[in-house]
């Protein structure tokens, strides 16, 4: 068992609620091969949206470009179907870098970020948006 499996395991478990307030399990359809791919994911409910804040050297994001495409979730233990895209927009998603840096301090500091009078210093902010992306999500009412 890997540490996805091991997450998954726990998200799906009656033991979620230590993980599930910010990392659920994303579906996503692999373009070339059809086949699903499930797998935990940091996030965060903002504006209507679930955003998920992931690594751009990961590849599962890969199959939501070009328009986005449905997904199914796993959230706080509840299975819900959404509509997911990446944020292709540089200046949208410093904004949200920012913005997740001030609401979520520790995932400042885990990603080496300076915080200086509750905001990122730009430096920082600049060289994670090399290693960050956003993914948005809307869930189906």
């Amino acid at each position: 068992m890997n540490g996805n499996d091991f997450v998954g395991w726990i998200l799906r478990s009656p033991f979620h609620k230590m993980m599930s307030r910010v990392t659920m399990l994303i579906t996503v359809t692999g373009k070339k091969s059809g086949r699903g791919y499930t797998l935990p994911v940091s996030y965060y409910e903002d504006g209507g949206y679930l955003w998920i804040i992931t690594r751009r050297d990961r590849t599962w994001w890969k199959n939501l470009q070009d328009g986005g495409a449905d997904v199914n979730l796993l959230v706080k233990r509840t299975p819900l179907r959404g509509f997911a895209s990446v944020e292709s927009d540089p200046k949208a998603t410093e904004a949200r870098l920012v913005q997740y840096f001030q609401r979520f301090p520790r995932a400042a500091r885990a990603m080496k970020v300076r915080m200086e009078n509750g905001a990122p210093h730009p430096e920082d902010v600049a060289r994670v948006l090399k290693e960050r992306m956003f993914v948005k999500v809307k869930v189906a009412e």
